[in-house]
């Protein structure tokens, strides 16, 4: 006989195992048991039976006080997700009001249309270097975009650069209230009308000035979002995107002043040049004939003919020596070595420079005074000088005489000094000293080395033997701490006899250095010279860690890109 009371639901069987269970593709069957007591409730909901696994014995009826605990844990579960749903519904509402202001605020800058005072004096349209002399006058400058940085609704700070300095400008009022004011982004090219002021005491910017604006307009606006400039250069980038990036890079500060620092190194040295008399020549750079290795050659086809990009241009700076007298040239240099040391281009700037009637001691007080001189030239100039203190603030200028030590007293030092070959044995006469032997003692002995003598079978096929003691040449490397060799130069042969007996031990036709040798037939004359890499001299005076720093685009193995 049926009754009016509905007979209870039967309680589901739940299977839960803490040990192999999975609250994410578990359904609470035996067979895929869900993996907490929580999960179980949340999913069947509380009119359950919970058999519960949590070791070999197998499932066993979960006892009260766990099934309360899960209970309890359920609830306080559904609580942080409610707070959590409602956190996300506020953080939503938030941002679409934002960006419906963002959006409101936008079609308002549209609205506002900036435009010139004639009423004020024509501006004169200057560079950023010479702001400091066109103070209190109306000026126009232009340039890109280095730093920006907005105080309030009413203020906008530009840090410009155009290349030939800094200058910060302000724009208050409507002129921050503009859609290109708005959405400006470094990198972007404006224009500025104003009149510059000197900063009070208490408060900075370049040169200790600022712009204040009047009128500005944009020329070409950088993109913003994921390719912002901000976003494309960072200083922990990898080495090889900030390669591929160079073109960005160099709008750095720090990579800006190495290059302002190199084009006034490379001045001073072109001064000493014109102090001392000499000419400046230009080689050429496909050449037929081989200087320091033929397997540092880069060869390529010429008209069908063989032909190489100079390794160094010192034969045909020779040659000049009884047309021109002493001659210089400063022009790239190409070495094909698959080399990946801090210290190597495949392409470099090769300062190189050959002098007549001299003996080996002239030759070496030359490179010093030269060195010395454009030294001191960079750190007098008051602007260069600044330039290499920000980047070298420990930079001291060397003293002299500079060290003068001769291969046999290194070799001597390396044993004194413990440093051997990679296979524990030391460095022996007539053994090339490799790269990082020569960096440790340098390093060590801390100053300017002038190494010299070397053996003549480990040196060029050209290079001057000492009267004296046939085994060595009059030859030269200059050493300098934290970068090594920056600088390679001997005395020449000038006996023709001598010379085409060394283009037989090194292997060399002679039949294409004709013009080369005819020096010695056509009045020959005791001479010497040297090479300078232009990257290392700089990577020592302005403490960079590898010469490619110095280098406006760097090629070396694997990278002829940009």
């Amino acid at each position: 006989m049926a009754t009016d009371t509905a007979q209870a639901t039967i309680p589901e069987t739940v299977f839960v195992d803490e040990i192999d269970g999975c609250d994410t593709s578990g359904n609470g069957t035996e067979a895929t048991p869900f993996k907490s007591s929580i999960k179980a409730l949340e999913a069947k909901g509380d009119n359950i039976k919970i058999q519960l696994k949590k070791d070999a014995e197998g499932f066993k009826e979960i006892s009260g006080a766990a099934l309360k605990k899960a209970k309890k844990g359920l609830v306080e579960q559904q609580k942080k997700a409610k707070k959590l749903a409602e956190q996300q519904a506020k953080e939503n509402a938030d941002l679409k009001k934002k960006q419906e202001d963002e959006a409101k605020a936008l079609e308002y800058a549209k609205s506002i249309k900036l435009t010139e005072d004639k009423s004020l004096p024509n501006a004169e349209k200057i560079k950023i270097r010479q702001s400091v002399a066109s103070r209190g006058k109306r000026v126009k400058v232009s340039g890109w975009v280095h730093r920006l940085r907005v105080q309030g609704k009413d203020m906008m700070f530009i840090v410009l650069r155009d290349g030939s300095g800094y200058l910060q400008c302000v724009l208050t009022g409507k002129l921050c209230h503009s859609y290109d004011a708005v959405t400006l982004t470094n990198e972007s090219t404006v224009s500025v009308w104003g009149v510059i002021q000197e900063l009070p005491e208490g408060k900075t910017a370049p040169d200790q000035h600022e712009l204040i604006a009047d009128y500005w307009e944009i020329v070409g606006k950088a993109p913003s979002g994921d390719d912002a400039f901000n976003n494309k250069v960072t200083p922990d980038a990898d080495p090889s995107y900030l390669l591929d990036n160079r073109h960005l890079v160099l709008r750095g500060e720090t990579a800006s002043a190495v290059l302002r620092a190199r084009a006034e190194v490379i001045k001073a040295f072109r001064a000493f040049y014109e102090e001392e008399h000499f000419t400046e020549v230009t080689p050429p750079c496909m050449v037929q004939t081989q200087v320091e290795g033929g397997s540092t050659l880069f060869a390529f086809n010429y008209y069908g003919e063989n032909a190489y990009l100079t390794q160094s241009s010192q034969l045909y700076l020779e040659t000049c020596l009884p047309a021109l007298g002493d001659v210089f040239c400063l022009a790239e240099s190409y070495r094909a070595e698959k080399s990946h040391t801090r210290r190597h281009l495949s392409e470099y700037s090769h300062l190189e420079a050959e002098m007549a009637f001299i003996e080996f001691k002239d030759l070496l007080d030359h490179l010093e005074d030269m060195m010395c001189f454009v030294i001191d030239r960079v750190l007098a100039d008051e602007e260069t000088s600044k330039l290499v203190m920000q980047l070298n603030p420990d930079f001291k200028k060397p003293e002299r005489p500079f060290l003068r030590m001769e291969y046999k007293d290194a070799i001597a030092y390396l044993k004194e000094n413990d440093i051997k070959k990679e296979d524990g044995s030391y460095y022996e006469f007539g053994e090339d000293i490799p790269e990082a032997p020569e960096r440790v003692m340098t390093d060590k002995i801390g100053r300017p080395i002038f190494l010299t003598h070397f053996p003549a079978e480990i040196k060029a096929f050209y290079m001057q033997k000492v009267p004296s003691d046939r085994r060595v040449t009059e030859s030269v490397d200059v050493l300098m701490p934290g970068v090594g060799e920056i600088v390679g130069g001997s005395m020449r042969m000038d006996n023709r006899a001598e010379l085409l007996e060394a283009y037989g031990t090194a292997g060399i036709d002679p039949a294409p250095y004709y013009w080369y040798t005819d020096q010695r037939k056509y009045g020959t004359t005791p001479h010497g010279g040297y090479g300078l890499g232009v990257e290392r001299f700089l990577a020592w005076l302005l403490n960079r860690y590898t010469v490619r720093d110095c280098s406006l685009y760097p090629r070396f193995t694997g990278r002829c890109t940009p």
